[in-house]
């Protein structure tokens, strides 16, 4: 994990600063093929949690480093945690922010395997616009469109154009030599929770990563800090 994705601030710059939301990456880690690193969810929702920090001025916190890969437990280096921890971790966090006077908690989320997390949300918002998920659905396809990404959301599931292109912008010396060499068509993946990604690629990727550029990268990370700013507007003052 790259120190330099991770939050340097001090006590004191917090206090300036005053941010009533704070800002959550939750990665992976988890196999990504032979040519990228098991931290890649990791280090994306890190590039992406400090963008929207930076841009917004909000309070960044470090990354949770582990999370729910079990599909992808079959492939060497992956570690997971139940969903229950991730949920009680996630929880947690957000109790202890509350309790020193940062209610709002922006939740970025680089592992599509993190359903838990959307419960999370749903269940802290009934008392109010509490938390949010960043990106969802729509933030991504808004991304991918902007960014002229050349595959779909379907064709593009795990270290295929959208997350090397990332990569290739935020933090290059991560993407090895040999990764154009990866892709890998399995558009259509109907028992992936039975089989895991196991039962669809034998190369740990699912995707196109020849097709990644950092110009590519840089336009998704413009998207998505545009489009996070209506899900900060909902929860209020920042």
């Amino acid at each position: 994990m790259d120190t330099a994705l991770i939050t340097q601030a001090t006590s004191a710059d917090e206090l300036r600063r005053g941010s009533r939301i704070a800002v959550l990456p939750v990665g992976s880690f988890e196999q990504h093929g032979a040519h990228l690193p098991l931290t890649t969810d990791t280090v994306i929702a890190s590039l992406i949690a400090q963008r929207i920090a930076t841009d917004h001025d909000l309070f960044l916190l470090p990354p949770i480093t582990v999370s729910c890969s079990h599909e992808h437990a079959a492939m060497p280096g992956t570690v997971s945690i139940s969903a229950a921890t991730l949920y009680a971790m996630v929880n947690d966090i957000w109790k202890s922010l509350q309790a020193s006077g940062v209610p709002g908690l922006i939740i970025v989320n680089g592992h599509g395997g993190n359903y838990v997390l959307s419960n999370v949300v749903q269940e802290a918002n009934t008392t109010g616009p509490n938390l949010a998920l960043f990106p969802v659905r729509d933030d991504w396809h808004r991304a991918r469109d902007e960014a002229g990404l050349e595959s779909t959301g379907a064709e593009d599931m795990h270290g295929g154009e959208l997350e090397v292109s990332l990569l290739l912008h935020g933090a290059p010396h991560l993407v090895l030599d040999g990764i154009e060499g990866d892709d890998h068509s399995a558009p259509t993946r109907p028992h992936l929770l039975t089989l895991g990604m196991a039962g669809y690629t034998e190369n740990g990727i699912i995707g196109s990563p020849s097709l990644g550029t950092a110009v590519k990268g840089k336009a998704i990370l413009d998207s998505l800090t545009r489009s996070a700013a209506a899900h900060l507007d909902v929860l209020g003052p920042r």
